[in-house]
């Protein structure tokens, strides 16, 4: 049987596009407003700063991927090990060879891959023998008050705005599928209020995100923003703001190494579950 590709769902181009205005626009926008507006790198960053904390074992070569290349110091916490760093990358191009690293970090980048299945296989290729990969990722339900303002907006004519978002099984099963053993995946929740959808859509394309997905754009009118203004306002609470969410992923997983931990055979057990539970306190 022969295999298709996967169809494209994001536009490469017009991704890194948007990548690169947000980084050549850091700095001005840094010195106009010191308040840091890529607040959602940072909080990833020091989720896995604190998870990668929690391993205790030596990595020599570290592949970071995605925005938060920019915090490579914090996340390796003053190690001196190699580091590979690549802000933007496709599913089939990681920038070291197979087998080279022992550490791959990936935030902001694995929620907008035409091919995340094929993805994690090559990110697992990459890792040696008992390797760890961490990521973090947007999940489903990220942005939920705007997609449905956005909806309310579009009326008859609904369009895509935000981009198909993975769920947390999901994500666990193509982690088991892309061959890593002991895996974990777990999620994590942060609230924004907004008063203005304004201000949201515009701490995402600060961030480098925004609309990346394939195929011509329709056209939402001149009385569209006046149309989501009137949506938005209508899911204000007593103080006038909107309270939007951001569901962040968190998964890790390890090269297969004959020398890791294994599940005990079925039936190995000295003691039945059945006569603990039953025991009395």
């Amino acid at each position: 049987m022969s295999q298709q590709a996967p169809p494209d769902i994001f536009d490469r181009k017009r991704l890194a596009a948007l990548r690169g205005r947000a980084a050549a626009n850091l700095q001005t926008r840094s010195a106009a407003n010191p308040q840091n507006d890529q607040f959602l790198w940072q909080y990833m960053a020091d989720e896995l700063t604190d998870r990668l904390a929690c391993v205790t074992r030596n990595f020599q070569h570290m592949l970071i991927i995605g925005p938060v290349g920019r915090y490579t110091a914090q996340i390796s916490q003053g190690s001196d090990m190699t580091v590979t760093r690549a802000d933007f990358i496709e599913e089939d191009r990681l920038p070291c060879p197979l087998g080279s690293c022992d550490l791959i970090v990936s935030a902001g980048s694995l929620d907008q891959m035409n091919d995340l299945p094929g993805a994690l296989i090559q990110m697992r290729r990459a890792l040696r023998p008992d390797g760890l990969l961490l990521a973090n990722l947007f999940g489903s339900g990220s942005l939920s008050a705007l997609k449905a303002a956005m909806i309310e907006a579009d009326g008859d004519r609904i369009s895509a705005h935000i981009h198909p978002q993975i769920d947390l099984r999901a994500i666990a099963d193509l982690l088991v599928r892309a061959g890593f053993a002991l895996p974990v995946a777990d999620i994590d929740r942060l609230s924004v209020r907004y008063k203005d959808w304004r201000d949201l859509v515009d701490d995402i394309r600060n961030m480098g995100f925004g609309n990346s997905l394939a195929g011509a754009r329709a056209y939402l009118g001149k009385d569209y923003p006046g149309r989501l203004s009137s949506a938005w306002e209508a899911r204000a609470e007593a103080d006038g703001k909107v309270t939007e969410q951001f569901q962040f992923l968190q998964i890790s997983g390890w090269a297969p190494s004959p020398d890791q931990p294994k599940p005990a055979k079925r039936g190995s057990a000295s003691v039945s579950l059945a006569k603990i539970l039953g025991q009395e306190v």
